[in-house]
């Protein structure tokens, strides 16, 4: 084009691309090029030993855990003049590189021209640098214009900023295709007019890679370019600090939600899950919910399977998911505790056909008895309600039947749009479905959930007698007859019935049960709380005190502890995994001390836990604020970061040193079994392992600290009585006035000053 200033040109889109950036033409290749001059000839050891260090962390970091993250990463070039660059670049076909992703990491000494940022060689002359140096531009350009998807220049010299204003211009030459549909991001150390010091960059980046691994608590495999300045920045104490050396990003194509598999995880667990993808897209929140209640393991490395006994109660639910019974409702019901999820977990793991060559699989069946093992593919989906509303839960269900929910209008009711798409989908499937829902006493608007999700799928679940095939309409395929059937078996909390009663309740009398029972009239129901459970809650025992290697004695401390717990599986767990870590689990047994704590129930449990934990480095008071943290976060439970340690303090009344490291030995510790952990919003999270455990942390009455003043023998037997616990309020779990924690990313940090929270009102 040209005018009176004379001619330029302007980058146009002619959508002839002959390398699109596309899956087909670039392949899944992850590269890492480092670009570091080392060593200028100046006898400066130290520099070269920092870039050292530089070049170490980074190939660490990109190096990965698992085949998924691994990057092929090229050897270092030996630069010592500007030919040697343009070498490397040729050699390795930079400019013309294809792949998912590629990190350039680009080190060493930085000169700031009046316009030009350049990278310092041993060949450069002084004031010739733009013949003996390296355009730093250049370098970026060369990755940036490639054919990779996703890119992300990391740059580590003094006065590094000083590209921005050039890469402003420069980005405008790149085709507006490539801008538009891939990520491109590039970081500098330092400002425009800031030097650095060799060894601060691998430092902070260290620490944020052990972060990463551990606080941080990122679920997903791959990071955002956010997230990754987030955590170096952590490392920086002052706010001086902060705004000298904190990363800054010159180029945003990546935006700051969207991870970018430039920047891998290094907490992210490779690794095959032992539950199916199937299940997982289902609306499971963490696939390792099912795997622990169906093992009744209690810790997550565990490859134990110790559950045992329940046949009657797993022979009706296999009976209730055979093809002879394509419509129905079960319930599976009992106190809390009494193993309501290890029944509904273990159909949902040993139905999962992903799972049936696991070795952990082989025991279970091994140990089954003949009718007890549902076949592989019974169930559709399976559901966690815990903490989910009436259109969470019923999105849920349309993920489980395979749909993905439509965007209701803004004057739609959400839960009325979301259920008529479930009824919609029903209508339209041709063979029977199966849906597993778990915790459905712990949803939130139960009377919604029941009445506007749940009771409209009641015409899918009603048995059909005496059905007639639909007549042919000529001569063609039969009519459609009535819709496939629907088979809902759920989990949900209920009283214990001292006796049967010949009067029907009042409806403002009536449990969650009986609500269910008058959405589905023909349900049935499956008690895990009857007198006959002692005898499982014992074989659990036995199995588990057996693992700690006390065959010997294991039989006896069962027999005595299970009915002391009685109906509670989630006591007997507790219990069993302080048995098996003494060296004679029935002598513990024996001691009447020892029994009479049992019979305070999970208070009792969690007492001597928290002494025991002192003897390993974590301060009694210490864990329990943490516990007690964990309980009273809202959502699906605490994050590590920076939340969990300013939770911690507000229970604990005090400031320490280092909460990371607390809270590193809580989770090795044996008090790990009271914590369950989840996925919320990308971050793991942690909350009780159980409502019963999250009951006990809420009641901030009850002095669960007063044992330490007891003493313990050498087993951890108490040597004086305890003082009785007030009782606990019966119902749902209290929760703060004020939400501590609004989820995984949501809330502010704690300000000092804090007062101790107290209970509201029951949720």
């Amino acid at each position: 084009m040209q005018n009176r200033a004379g001619e330029f040109t302007q980058t146009q889109d002619t959508g002839a691309d002959t390398h699109a950036d596309t899956d087909a033409d670039s392949g899944s290749q992850r590269t890492l090029l480092t670009l570091a001059v080392r060593d200028y000839g100046d006898g400066n050891d130290d520099f070269t030993e920092g870039i050292d260090e530089q070049l170490e962390v980074v190939t660490e970091w990109w190096s990965g855990q698992g085949a998924e993250s691994a990057f092929h990463q090229v050897p270092p070039p030996d630069l010592v003049k500007r030919e040697d660059v343009e070498d490397f670049l040729r050699e390795h076909e930079v400019r013309e590189m294809k792949g998912q992703a590629l990190v350039m990491f680009i080190t060493g000494h930085g000169v700031s021209g009046v316009r030009t940022h350049f990278l310092k060689l041993p060949g450069s002359v002084n004031k010739r640098h733009l013949n003996t140096s390296v355009r730093t531009t250049e370098l970026i350009t060369a990755a940036l214009d490639s054919h990779v998807r996703n890119v992300l220049v990391i740059v580590n010299t003094c006065y590094a900023g000083k590209i921005r204003s050039e890469l402003d211009d420069v980005m405008e030459d790149i085709r507006a295709e490539r801008r538009s549909q891939c990520s491109l991001d590039v970081l500098v150390t330092c400002g425009h007019d800031k030097r650095v010091q060799v060894r601060r960059f691998p430092t902070l980046l260290r620490s944020a890679f052990q972060r990463l691994r551990t606080t941080a608590g990122i679920t997903t495999p791959y990071l955002t370019v956010a997230e990754l300045m987030a955590e170096f920045e952590r490392g920086l104490g002052t706010e001086a600090e902060r705004k000298q050396h904190r990363l800054q990003r010159v180029v945003d194509g990546g935006g700051i939600l969207t991870p970018t598999p430039c920047i891998p995880n290094p907490g992210y667990r490779y690794g095959h899950d032992l539950v199916g993808a199937g299940l997982r897209q289902a609306g499971t929140p963490a696939a390792d919910y099912w795997l622990d209640r169906a093992t009744g393991r209690t810790q997550d490395s565990d490859p134990g399977w110790y559950f045992r006994g329940r046949d009657d109660i797993n022979r009706s639910v296999t009976e209730f998911l055979s093809p002879a019974r394509a419509r129905g409702v079960l319930l599976i019901t009992g106190t809390a505790g009494s193993g309501k999820s290890a029944v509904l977990a273990r159909a949902v793991v040993l139905s999962d056909p992903s799972f049936q060559d696991e070795p952990v699989l082989k025991t279970a069946v091994d140990l089954a008895a003949d009718g007890t093992v549902p076949a592989p593919g019974s169930i559709t989906g399976a559901i966690l309600a815990r903490h989910r509303g009436p259109a969470d839960l019923a999105r849920d269900i349309l993920r489980a039947l395979g749909a993905e929910p439509a965007r209701p209008a803004s004057t739609e009711d959400p839960v009325v749009t979301c259920t008529q798409q479930i009824i919609e989908t029903l209508r339209g499937r041709g063979e029977p479905v199966t849906l597993v829902i778990d915790g459905l006493d712990e949803a939130v608007e139960l009377p919604r959930v029941i009445d506007d999700v749940l009771a409209p799928l009641s015409e899918f679940c009603s048995p059909q007698l005496g059905q007639v095939p639909a007549p042919r309409q000529d001569d063609g395929p039969p009519c459609p007859s009535a819709p496939a059937g629907l088979r809902l078996l759920i989990g949900v909390r209920s009283s214990l019935p001292l006796s049967d009663s010949p009067v029907e309740l009042p409806d403002a009398e009536q449990g969650l049960s009986e609500a269910l029972q008058a959405a589905f009239p023909t349900a049935e129901e499956q008690r895990t709380d009857g007198e006959g459970s002692v005898k499982d809650i014992e074989q659990y025992l036995y199995a588990l005190v057996c693992e700690g290697g006390h065959r010997d004695t294991a039989k006896e401390a069962a027999a005595l502890v299970a009915p002391e717990v009685w109906p509670s599986f989630i006591s007997a767990r507790l219990a069993g995994e302080q048995l098996r870590c003494t060296e004679d689990p029935a002598a513990v047994a024996r001691d009447p001390e020892w029994r009479a704590m049992l019979q305070r129930g999970m208070a009792g449990l969690l007492r001597r836990d928290l002494v025991l934990v002192a003897g390993d480095g974590l301060p009694s008071d210490v864990a329990l604020a943490l516990l007690r943290a964990s309980a009273f976060a809202a959502g699906a439970g605490i994050p590590w970061s920076n939340i969990w340690p300013q939770m911690g303090r507000v229970f604990l009344g005090r400031q320490l040193p280092d909460w990371d490291d607390m809270i590193g030995k809580l989770l090795k510790s044996r008090l790990n079994g009271y914590l369950a952990h989840d996925h919320e919003d990308d971050r793991r999270v942690y909350r009780p392992a159980h409502e019963a455990v999250a009951e006990v942390l809420c009641d901030l009455d009850a002095d669960l600290l007063d044992a330490a003043e007891d003493g313990l023998d050498a087993g951890g037997v108490p040597l004086a009585p305890r003082t009785p616990l007030a009782p606990l309020a019966s119902g749902a779990p209290l929760t703060p006035s004020a939400p501590l924690a609004s989820g995984a990313s949501g809330a502010d940090p704690l300000t000092p000053g804090t007062d101790p929270l107290t209970p509201g009102a029951a949720e």
